[in-house]
């Protein structure tokens, strides 16, 4: 008698006619001792048996395979319960859980009051580009927070005048430019500002840039240019007063002497030339050429009458307006001059103011002019304001403006010609 396969390897060594049956007894009957982890086979159908030894048999469809506890895949397991209100959960944390929180959070704090920091430095820097200075700007020659009783530069000339008429004692062998803060006073400036506002209020540029010429009568409006007094008429006589033109021959006169005085010529051989004219730039955009102020040129290249050129500033340099300010340009070494209007304290006579001199009195001191004579040097309290460049006009001074970028910067530019035929005479109300 043959014996009972307790196994399905048992039943394959005693020779199943079904080999195909095979891994199915094999699934459900393994071999091998018994596991406590696992739980008894389940009884083996009849059916199943007999298709197993039975040739010619047909085999029932198969069953899943039992899903045994055993056998399952491990799952993922939450988090204990813990009783509310017991300690359980915070005798298992480490004791500086809190204070580590703390101390990111104190970190985290530190590090964002740093970029802010940072963005607001960043930020500072470049509103403080976009109020100041253009690209290549090297040397700031004259500083608004500074008093220059008169400064002086002496630059080789160029040979501009060589191809004009040359006037001797006049046409420049001295070349150069100068900053002085002490030759128009506070109540001048101011009252000569008002008259370019006046007359600059009847019309305007559509543009940056205007200009009013008390001269010829030029005025901006819109894109063109329009005569003054032809245009307005009878109306000129209430915008402006006898007092205003003799202001404006008034600083006319001293700027006058001041160039005659830093260049060693006679005061008498300067003729005022043309275009000597109030200018009024902002930031708005260019809508024509002429708005175009900020190009580099030379004076004498352009204008061919001027010989001396200086500008009288009205306003002041990130005060009342940014950018504007006036350039030297150098190879290498842009030279500034910022735009001041005003300035405190007791006023200090320098050399190129010879008109302002009183007579010597007890304990006053002498110095020595340009040209080597005694002056007197007494201090006068009257304040004084308005700063005025000066300098040749030819090739040895090229210069221009920087764009203004925000509000408005007032000037007047007046200009010398040593030929009298270029000359003309000074404004007039009539």
């Amino acid at each position: 008698m043959r014996p009972v396969p307790r196994c399905a390897a048992q039943l394959e060594k005693q020779g199943s006619p079904h080999p195909s049956a095979r891994p199915l007894i094999a699934r459900v009957w393994p071999c091998g001792p018994p596991s406590a982890s696992l739980p008894r086979p389940r009884t083996v159908p009849a059916s199943l048996l007999v298709a197993a030894l039975v040739p010619g048999s047909a085999a029932p469809a198969p069953r899943p395979a039992p899903r045994w506890p055993g056998w399952m895949a491990p799952q993922r397991r939450g988090p204990l319960r813990t009783p509310e209100g017991s300690g359980a959960t915070e005798r298992r944390r480490p004791s500086s859980t809190k204070k580590d929180r703390e101390l990111r959070e104190t970190w985290r704090g530190w590090l964002k009051t740093l970029g802010l920091g940072a963005s607001v430095v960043l930020a500072s820097i470049l509103i403080w580009s976009s109020l100041g200075a253009d690209d290549g700007v090297a040397e700031v020659l004259a500083h608004r927070d500074e008093i220059l009783e008169g400064k002086f530069i002496e630059v080789p000339c160029s040979e501009d005048y060589d191809g004009h008429r040359r006037f001797e004692g006049c046409t420049p062998r001295k070349c150069g430019r100068g900053v002085t803060d002490v030759v128009i006073s506070r109540e001048e400036a101011e009252r000569i500002r008002r008259v370019a506002e006046k007359g600059l209020s009847l019309g305007g540029s559509d543009g940056g840039a205007s200009i009013l010429d008390l001269h010829s009568g030029a005025l901006s409006i819109g894109k063109h240019f329009v005569n003054l007094y032809r245009y307005f008429g009878d109306k000129i006589q209430t915008i402006f007063s006898e007092e205003d033109f003799q202001l404006y021959r008034d600083v006319r006169r001293k700027v006058q002497l001041t160039i005659a005085e830093a260049f060693g010529i006679s005061a008498s051989s300067l003729y005022l030339t043309k275009p000597t004219f109030f200018s009024r730039i902002n930031s708005t955009e260019a809508r024509t050429a002429h708005d175009e102020y900020w190009h580099a040129h030379v004076d004498k290249v352009t204008y061919g009458s001027f010989d001396y050129t200086s500008l009288l500033y009205l306003s002041d340099y990130l005060e009342d307006f940014g950018g504007g300010r006036f350039v030297f340009m150098e190879e290498g070494a842009n030279k500034t001059v910022e735009p001041r209007a005003a300035h405190g304290g007791p006023d200090i006579l320098h050399p190129f103011s010879p008109w302002l001199l009183k007579p010597l009195q007890d304990g006053q001191k002498h110095c020595r002019g340009n040209r080597g004579r005694s002056t007197s040097v007494p201090v006068v309290e009257e304040q004084r304001e308005g700063r005025v460049s000066f300098f040749t006009s030819g090739s040895e001074n090229l210069h221009r403006v920087e764009k203004v970028r925000w509000g408005t910067r007032y000037a007047i530019t007046i200009a010398f010609t040593c030929n009298p035929d270029h000359g003309i005479e000074d404004p007039a109300f009539t």
